[in-house]
């Protein structure tokens, strides 16, 4: 038993893994307790176990083991850390547990592994089960089939992925083992339930009475959709939604889901491809083309059976595709026709998607081919029509199809009619859109009138499924002429259709049988897929037709019920009616005159044609006001308008009648519902008025109200035919200006061009200028609206006219088109209409493309030339691809149909001479713009070979490539090419050039598309091994990409797909994903409102690259220019960019005599923020490079379109360098007179200089230079400071020019790099120019060294960056290098810093050689000789100086070279910084410079002034008043007003002379307004340069050390006292954290930092409520999450973690439990150490309870209360004791204590000293015995007990009073008992209690602020040189160290009594001076 006694004491975690299974099962059953004990999920306990679980499972007793389980299945359903071990548990489970006998066991197994699934580890549990599967023990297999069929049924076919399940499902029904057979039924059983049909092909070929008995299954199974009943943790709140639904009864979410489960598995998905091309017959080509049918019979069959296979692998099947349509076409054997058409139906249903590129092809003829009769073909060829169908879009083939429609063939129509019927059904309203509704509907339209009877049916069907599909409102306008009969028969058919999608996509499979199609494809899943992502994304094409799908699509499916009826009149009546009354039937004039007279005066009416004017005029009159007062709904307009134009009608020839008349059509149409049939009526009269001097203006009046209500297109059309068709030229050119306002206040959509153009072609050829000039004003309003496209109908007209508009187009480039004002109030009354105003556009667009007749150029293809092309030998090639580029520009727009041109065209992209490839690609770009839009058809088959060239080593061919693609993708937009797997393909091919083309070329079209095919999600795994390829351009190019596929595709789907990456990879890809998460750009917002901008963003879109309007929308968005469009995302950046920067060339050769006044930069808000934002966000390229490329050059292009004048900036890349010359003496001219400009553009104006660096003529360079020159003059006037941004772009590639050979240029660089210290840190130069040093140009070395030189002269050590040591090293590895200049430079550069620095250079640059060494020493002698130069150099370059204002600073920063100054010279630069929004302090820093500079008086004077005071020091008699004022008196005799006092201190901060330097800083944080100014990080670089100043032991070596030490000890008091309290604590915390972090940093200066912080807690209770808490708490949370409690008990000291609890215990106490409400700050608080440890605090001082605030009165009132006298008493008592603790009063507190106890002996003192310090309460003890000693005349006051009377000064007696200890002790020799007392202190403290401390209160009210600020006054400085003269540094450092120890500052005691004689009589001297 002695053994069990042993493990008994083992903590859990070693009992459960003992080897004896004893104490592992008690080890496992007390883990149990303690899982089910932990609440919190993420409790570290949880994390103790992580490495045991797969011990738990896998135990080898089974008794263990099954307590184990249990304990296992409790950890991984609570522990957040679960996860991790799902691997190793379930392969356990698997291996060890599934074996086991016992039942339980297995049961637990599976458990477990739900779990799993449940925490979302389904992928790795479902890995590891499938892995069981191949084990040999047949019990294994079946459990895991058995839990896969478990998951399946709780979790769903979502969460358990059936693709791999179903792959071995046949496999295990050929098991040996029956078990594993029935298990294997089971889970079959499961998985059909989920997808039901889709199973079947899989299973088809298992065994067939297995078979048989799954079917009878099967047949059991409930045909409702199946529902998980179990549900992932992130799912959980579904599950009780989903609870409460079904309780309601409810089966809402039901419905849904059904729509989302069943197409989601495809039986499709579920194959595996099969490759069928390598498996043709060897001579199928031959035999297909053989002379014997059945030969070919023999190879169609051959294909038959291999196209049966269910799925395809994709390969180019375009050669067979060839063969089987040349059988269906020409073959005269009708049964291999059919047979030929089968195998195509196999190929379309197997490739589904991939098929698509052939169909074009195949579509014609197979259509054609339905002029057979046989049934089994016309069946078969249905078969394949259909089937192709799917792989493709209607849009793609309807060019085809409706050319086919005009066929006499009476079945090919019928056959054709019933296709485009059975299309239909499967389109939804948004994928039918009207442009293609349109020809359909007319081509069908002709069909309904045919003689045959079965050819009208089928019109009928296709009619009535159209409209079924997208509704009568869509389809009734295209019905206007249709007889009520036949649209009766319309609507009889469309009650009938039954939609392919219902009205909701997923009835796919059940629905299908009523098409005539072969089983497979059943699962039409695809064209549900194919159509509802067509929903989503816009059209493709013009961009233009985007609003289409959003306005239209919505407001159709919303209400599919109310097309017409008279439902749906109540909004809408307006546009109801006006469907009418399209077909108004015109009236004859006897009603019409009935009809008016009801609503008429009769008189109005007899005086229609009265003879006297008078009377008609007052008829007219009446008539008015009676169509005033009318309401619309009565109103007959068409009666109204007939009587107008009664005689004389439009003939009238008063003209004030005339006016009437027209004023009251306007009114009749804007009042009315005026038909187009009234309209008619007027119109004619309206334009033949138009030209009237008089009454034109009304005409157009009344023309734009019959506009509003006719619509401008129809009005439009009416109004330019009748204007030409008479002679008027004045008539014709107003019409023509009346048309191009409309056109301007309507917008465009609808507008017929084609018909304007005829017109306005005529009008220009008029011999009048007024109508030439009014057709070219109007081809201008279109321009706007059209784009380019517009200029090629008038290529042809003469020059002189092309010319005249081209300069009108000119005019118009740039303007976007104003948003239309009118035809707006109707359209927002009709829902209609908003389908239509979607919708019309797209027909616009559409016209605009189709204006000139497209030519056929199919019959010129020939096979001639189509062998040519191919043929061997390179010239004939050429020859071929010569007539083709012929024959296109002959035609310039073409038909789609181009017959076998594709193909030859591919072959030549992979053409072996690269000449003919090039040539092949100019091709391709002109047949894009040929063909238009609908070259998408192509995409496919030719666009996607485009883009493998993209893959070509040669630079020029690659770049041709990516043109091409881009004019493709111009005309197509890109939904083509990111549809189905071609795109991921290319990406998969491992060819740098190929993908980083590619990947550039997606990274800039991504940004722009509003939505993107699905299929965009299968390039990610390509693009994330692109992140790892070898090649760096691949990997940037695809983290480029990242954020535009994130846009798209979201991130939780880019996170998922790294799932199959290796572990390492997936970190790395995941890293990157975060990041591009937060650079990811919106998605462009679509155009919601038609009416604030009708086009500007995406009408011309499709003339992208020329047309400024789309140009200016796009580029506003990427640099804010117009506030409004600030929302827009910079997403679109990259597209504007590469627009804009290819249209800039064309613009300058039209335009040269730009306007050149105005602004050269123009202010962007924000701009420069935004461009650093996005080349932080890596938006953008980095400014960094060794040579510019091209894309930076295009890049800044770009960045400068919308902040610089555009003729600048054409001067500023014009290839010519004497533009470039040209640009900079503009530059220089506006330099001053746009301050803010440069300023604004700084970024861009640097990076262009950078540029001219690089360029070889050296007149650009010396005038860059000069401008730079100028340029860093001003800004330093300006008070500018250069961002990172600009420095790092800049600096590096001026650093290059220090290298010139010229001696002129080296000198400018130089005298720039000098100017630019003023505008940004030295010490941040300092690293750019270190890095020249490493330049292979031994010039540039050089002067870099001596520029380094020089910054360490001027600024001191600190500019040394990293550390001077390290810089310091560098430097000196040049002494030998083998370029004397070098070496000379590096001598020098190393001796500037011995005289700055001294003897410590030698300790920091390290071993050197010994030869170098020598050198060294030998240069540092001769240099000694001369030290005096330096200072007398720099007087007599004053005046120079004085007269350069751009280098008044140099003048300041060369003081005496000494280290401090340069330190405060950095200080007071902080302090003047602009992070801190410190206005004031910059002002006061202009000044300075102007004092500093101007009086130069002053400037010599000033440090003698207070060099003389402080020798005045030493005669103690002469002393001048010592108390600093806020100003000293001296000051007030110069300076009378404040501000320039102010200024004048301020100047005094900057002083060469340190003590200078030290008052001027106390007596800025004197005043209390402006020490407040200081932010955050001024202070704490002060505080730093401070406390640095205090350590550096070199000040000991100055005569005057101490007492410098000593003053800035007293100035850091004041810093901490008088700052902004919240700034102070946090640039203290701030500064800790840095320190403990900084591995170099001394543990002193830590030190003194949790001094200043303990110093800040004494005056907290004062100061808390002036306290941003929130802001120091966010503070103290960072530094605990940079120190955990962990790492902080690490350090050495244990004074930090103190410190720190002392502040929050402080903080506690005085804010109470309020202080939990200041964690706002804190993003996610929970997770923060500070609330856990804040709460604990809270917690303990519930216990002992009691308020902060003046414990000594609360505690001594506690005992008093009963006798108000007593008070009076105490409060008396705590005056003293506040005497006794201020620094003046505290002899006279003792004193008046002594009194009050010798008077009251029996007084209690004892409360005010029991909470005060061990230190305080023995000084006021001794001071007692010292004030006793002396009244009763004891002699001279004994060592022991001596305080020093310097303790006045510094030394207040509370623990912290100074922050240093340095200047406290000065140097007294302490006696023995002092340090004893102190021990004793100390063990008691850390022997007892180690928060005691902590717990103390501080004594705050004995701490109350002095009286008089001190400060480092002349008498401290006294004091500091007297205790000078017995100072040794040993004692120093001895004192330093102890009084560190002990927060306390030391008791100071003096040896000699003579020597304190001698003090004492100096001190009283100088009080009594002082009173």
């Amino acid at each position: 038993m002695g053994d069990d006694s042993e493990w008994l004491k083992l903590p859990v975690d070693q009992k459960c893994e003992h080897k004896l299974w004893k104490a592992r099962l008690s080890g496992y059953e007390e883990a149990l307790k303690i899982f089910q004990k932990i609440k919190d999920e993420k409790s570290p306990e949880w994390s103790k176990f992580l490495g045991l679980i797969k011990k738990f499972v896998t135990d080898s007793n089974a008794v263990v083991q099954l307590k184990g389980l249990e304990a296992a299945l409790v950890y991984v359903e609570n522990a957040h850390v679960a996860g991790k071990t799902t691997g190793e548990v379930v392969s356990g489970v698997v291996s060890k547990v599934f074996n086991q006998p016992k039942a339980k066991a297995k049961e637990l197994g599976i458990e477990i592994c739900l779990m799993y699934i449940e925490i979302e580890k389904g992928e790795a549990v479902q890995e590891e089960l499938l892995k069981g599967l191949d084990n040999k023990n047949p019990k294994i297999i079946v459990a895991c089939i058995e839990t896969l069929r478990k998951a399946l049924s709780e979790f769903g076919s979502k969460i358990i992925l059936l693709k791999p399940i179903i792959k071995v499902l046949p496999k295990l029904f050929e098991s040996r083992e029956k078990a594993v057979r029935d298990e294997a039924k089971l889970i079959a059983v499961e998985i059909y339930r989920w997808i039901r049909d889709a199973l079947r092909p899989p299973l088809q070929n298992i065994n067939s009475v297995q078979l048989k008995e799954l079917e009878e299954e099967w047949v059991k199974l409930p045909t409702s959709a199946p529902r998980p009943t179990r549900f992932l943790r992130s799912q959980q709140e579904l599950e009780a939604k989903l609870e409460q639904q079904q309780s309601a009864g409810g089966d809402a979410e039901g419905g849904g889901d059904d729509g989302d489960e069943v197409p989601q598995i495809d039986a499709y998905e579920l194959l595996e491809a099969v490759e069928i091309l390598s498996k043709l017959p060897k001579d199928f080509y031959d035999k297909i083309e053989a002379k014997k049918w059945q030969e070919r019979k023999e190879a169609l069959e051959a294909v038959e059976v291999l196209v049966k296979n269910p799925k395809l692998e994709a390969g180019d099947y375009a050669d067979l595709v060839k063969a089987l349509k040349k059988v269906v076409g020409k073959d005269t054997n009708v049964m291999l026709v059919a047979l030929a058409a089968k195998c195509l139906t196999g190929l379309a249903v197997g490739l589904r998607k991939k098929f698509g590129q052939y169909a074009g092809h195949v579509v014609p003829t197979i259509l054609e081919k339905f002029k057979e009769k046989k049934p089994q073909v016309v069946q078969a060829l249905q078969e394949a029509i259909d089937a192709i169908f799917l792989t493709t879009t209607l849009q793609n083939i309807s060019e085809d199809v409706l050319a086919v429609m005009d066929n006499k063939n009476p079945t090919i129509k019928q056959q054709t009619s019933l296709f485009i019927a059975r299309s239909f059904r499967h389109c939804t309203a948004s994928t039918l859109p009207k442009s293609l509704l349109k020809p359909f509907c007319a081509a069908l339209l002709k069909h309904i009138n045919d003689s045959a009877p079965e050819v009208r049916d089928a019109a009928f069907e296709a009619l009535g499924t159209a409209l079924k599909v997208v509704g009568e409102k869509a389809v009734n306008p295209f019905l206007a002429d249709v007889d009520k009969l036949k649209l009766d028969k319309i609507k009889e058919c469309s009650e009938k259709v039954e939609l392919i999608h219902g009205k909701k996509a997923g009835l796919a499979a059940d629905k299908k049988e009523c098409k005539p199609l072969p089983g497979r494809t059943a699962a039409s899943g695809a064209a549900g897929d194919k159509d509802t992502k067509d929903i989503s994304t816009p059209k493709p094409g013009p961009l233009k037709k985007a609003p289409a799908a959003k306005a239209g699509g919505p407001s159709k499916k919303g209400k599919p019920a109310a097309p017409g009826g008279p439902g749906n009149t109540g909004t809408k009546n307006k546009k109801g009616l006006e469907t009418k009354e399209i077909v108004e039937p015109e009236l004859s004039i006897e009603v019409c005159e009935e009809k008016a007279s009801a609503v008429l005066p009769p008189t109005c009416i007899q005086l229609l044609d009265s003879s006297n004017w008078k009377e008609r005029l007052a008829c007219m009159e009446e008539f008015q006001k009676a169509v005033e007062l009318m309401d619309r709904a009565e109103m007959p307009c068409q009666a109204l308008v007939r009587m107008l134009a009664k005689k004389p009608g439009w003939k009238e020839t008063n003209f004030q009648v005339m006016q009437m008349k027209l004023h009251i059509v306007a009114l009749i149409a804007q009042k009315g519902n005026f038909s187009k049939t009234s309209a008619q009526i007027v119109l004619d009269g309206l334009v033949d008025k138009i030209g009237d001097v008089k009454c034109g203006n009304n005409a157009k009046e009344a023309m734009t109200a019959i506009a509003e209500a006719c619509m401008l297109p129809w009005t439009a059309e009416q109004v330019v035919s009748m204007a030409f068709s008479q002679k008027n030229p004045k008539n014709q050119s107003e019409t023509l200006n009346w048309l191009s306002n409309a056109i301007k206040e309507f917008g465009f959509s609808g507008l017929n061009v084609k018909a304007f153009i005829s017109n306005v072609k005529t009008a220009l050829a008029a011999t009048n200028p007024a109508v030439r000039t009014a057709a070219i004003t109007l081809l201008g309003v279109m321009y706007l609206y059209v784009g380019p496209s517009l200029r090629m109908f008038f290529e042809d007209e003469k020059p002189a006219l092309l010319s005249q508009i081209d300069a009108e187009f000119e005019k118009m480039q740039g303007q976007s088109p104003p948003a239309p004002t009118r035809g707006i109030s109707k359209h927002s009354t009709s829902g209609t209409d908003e389908g239509e105003d979607g919708d019309e556009p797209d027909d616009g667009s559409n016209d605009v493309v189709d204006l000139l007749p497209r030519t056929e150029i199919s019959d010129k293809i020939t096979s001639e030339l189509v062998s040519k092309i191919g043929d061997k030998n390179w010239k004939i090639r050429k020859e071929g691809l010569d007539e083709v580029a012929g024959i296109i520009n002959e035609a310039k727009f073409i038909q789609p149909n181009i017959g076998e041109l594709p193909t030859a065209l591919k072959g030549r992209l992979n053409d072996s001479n690269k000449i003919l490839v090039q040539q092949t690609l100019n091709i391709l770009q002109q047949l894009a713009v040929a063909m238009g839009p609908n070259i998408k058809q192509h995409v496919k088959n030719l666009g996607i070979p485009i883009i493998t060239v993209l893959g070509d080593s040669k630079n020029n061919v690659r770049a041709a490539a990516l043109a091409t693609v881009n004019a493709w993708a111009e005309q197509t937009g890109m939904k083509e090419w990111l549809e189905g797997e071609d795109l991921s393909e290319e990406l998969k091919k491992e060819n740098p050039f190929l993908r980083q083309e590619l990947l550039g070329w997606l990274a800039e079209k991504l940004p722009t598309l509003r939505s993107t095919p699905t299929d965009l999600i299968l390039c990610v795994p390509h693009l994330y091994s692109c992140l790892e390829d070898r090649n760096g351009d691949v990997r940037k190019k695809a983290q480029d990409a990242l954020p535009f596929f994130m846009m798209h595709l979201g991130y939780e789907k880019m996170a998922k797909a790294t799932g199959k990456l290796k572990p390492t990879s997936k970190d790395q890809v995941l890293a990157m994903l975060e990041k591009a998460k937060a650079n990811m750009p919106a998605k462009p917002a679509p155009p919601t409102k038609a009416t604030s901008k009708p086009m500007g963003g995406s009408a011309p879109a499709k003339f992208q690259p020329a047309s400024a309007p789309a140009e200016d929308s796009i580029s506003s968005s990427t640099e804010p220019k117009p506030d409004p469009k600030k929302a827009k995302a910079p997403g679109l950046s990259s597209k504007a960019k590469s627009a804009q920067g290819k249209k800039v060339p064309s613009k300058t050769s039209l335009k040269e005599d730009e306007d050149k006044s105005g602004p050269i930069f123009i202010v962007v808000p924000n701009g420069k923020e935004q461009r650093m934002k996005d080349e932080k966000g890596l938006k953008v390229l980095k400014w960094n490079f060794t040579t510019p490329r091209d894309e930076y050059i295009e890049q800044l292009k770009t960045q400068m379109s919308s902040c610089v004048a555009k003729w600048l900036q054409d001067e500023m890349f014009h290839s010519d360098f004497q533009h470039h010359n040209k640009a900079l003496a503009v530059m220089v001219d506006h330099l001053e007179s746009e301050k803010e400009g440069v300023i604004g553009c700084l970024d861009l104006i640097l990076k262009w200089l950078t540029l001219r660096f690089f360029d070889t003529n050296t007149s650009v360079l010396m005038k860059a230079l000069e401008y730079l020159k100028l340029l860093f003059t001003l800004l330093s006037e300006e008070e500018y400071h250069l961002t990172e941004n600009e420095a790092s772009s800049f600096i590096p590639y001026l650093v290059v020019k220090v290298g010139e050979p010229k001696d002129v240029i080296r000198k400018d660089v130089r005298a720039i790099l000098n100017r630019m210290c003023l505008v940004y840190p030295a010490s941040k130069m300092f690293p750019f120019i270190m890095e020249g040093t490493k330049s292979k140009n031994s010039k540039q070395r050089a002067e870099c060294l001596e520029e380094l030189g020089c910054l360490v002269e001027s600024y001191g050590m600190n500019v040394c960056q990293p550390t001077p040591g390290k810089a310091l090293k560098e430097i000196a590895v040049h002494i030998g290098d083998r370029d004397n200049a070098v070496r000379n430079a590096a001598l020098n550069t190393i001796v500037t810093v011995y005289n700055v620095h001294g003897d410590q250079v030698f300790k920091l640059i390290g071993n050197l050689s010994e030869k170098d060494m020598s050198m060294l020493e030998e240069r540092i002698k001769r240099s000694a000789k001369r030290p005096s130069a330096a200072p007398i150099k720099q007087v007599e370059e004053k005046p120079q100086r004085a007269q350069n204002i751009s280098s008044n600073a140099n003048m300041l920063r060369k003081g005496p070279a000494e280290d401090m100054s340069s330190k405060l010279n950095q200080a007071r630069s902080m302090s003047g910084h602009p992070e801190a929004a410190q206005m004031v302090r910059r002002e006061f820093q202009l000044d300075l410079d102007e004092i500093e500079n101007d009086s130069g008086t002053v400037r010599c004077e000033m440090p003698e002034l207070v060099q003389h005071k402080l020798d005045d020091i030493f005669e103690p008699v002469l002393i001048p008043e010592p108390k600093i004022r806020a100003v000293s008196p001296h000051f007030d005799d110069m300076h009378s007003n404040t501000a320039s006092t102010i200024n004048f201190i301020i100047s005094q901060v900057a002083s060469g002379d340190i003590n200078t330097s030290i008052q001027a800083l106390t007596q800025l944080f004197q005043i209390e307004s402006l020490a407040r100014e200081a932010s955050t990080g001024v202070l704490k670089d002060l505080m730093h340069g401070l406390i640095t100043l205090m350590l550096d032991s070199r000040i000991e070596d100055l005569e005057e050390g101490q007492q410098v030490i000593r003053s800035v000890n007293l100035l850091v008091v004041k810093v901490l006292e008088k700052s902004d309290q919240t700034n102070i604590l946090s640039a203290l915390l701030v500064l800790l954290q840095d320190s403990l972090l900084a591995t170099a940093s001394s543990p002193k200066f830590s030190e003194l930092v949790m001094k200043c912080l303990w110093r800040m807690v004494r005056l907290l209770p004062d100061t808390i409520n002036s306290i941003n808490l929130d802001r120091i708490l966010l503070d103290i949370h960072i530094f605990m999450k940079v120190f955990p409690k962990e790492k902080l008990k690490q350090c050495k000291s244990e004074f930090p973690i103190r410190t720190l609890k002392t502040l929050l215990h402080t903080l506690c106490k005085l804010k109470g439990p309020k202080i939990l409400d200041h964690l706002t700050m804190i993003d996610n608080k929970n997770e923060s150490e500070l609330e856990a440890h804040l709460c604990r605090m809270m917690k303990h001082s519930m216990d002992q309870t009691g308020s902060k605030s003046d414990k000594e009165t609360e505690k001594g009132a506690s005992r008093i209360d009963e006798k108000s006298s007593k008070a009076k008493v105490n409060d008396f008592l705590a005056e003293i004791f506040k005497k006794i603790g201020s620094k003046e009063n505290t002899k006279e507190g003792l004193a008046e204590l002594y009194e009050y106890k010798k008077k009251y002996s029996d007084a209690d003192i004892e409360p005010f000293l029991k909470n005060s310090s061990q230190f305080f309460q023995s000084y006021v003890e001794r001071g007692l015995r010292v004030i006793e000693m002396e009244r009763e005349g004891k002699g001279r006051i004994s060592t022991s007990t001596g305080i020093s009377p310097q303790m006045e000064v510094t030394c207040v007696p509370t623990p912290t009073s100074t922050v240093s200890s340095i200047g406290n002790t000065n140097g007294e020799e302490v006696g023995p008992s002092v340090y004893l007392e102190r021990l004793k202190i100390l063990r008691q403290r850390c022997g007892l209690d180690n928060t005691k401390q902590d717990d103390r209160p501080p004594l705050t009210s004995l701490l109350s602020k002095p009286a008089v600020p001190t400060v480092a006054s002349s008498t401290d400085m006294l004091h500091s040189k007297l205790s000078q003269l017995r100072e040794s540094r040993e004692q120093h450092q001895h004192s330093d160290l102890d009084s560190n120890q002990t927060h306390s500052s030391g008791t100071v005691t003096s040896s000699s009594t003579a020597n304190i004689d001698d003090l004492k009589k100096r001190l009283e001297r100088i009080k009594s001076s002082r009173k």
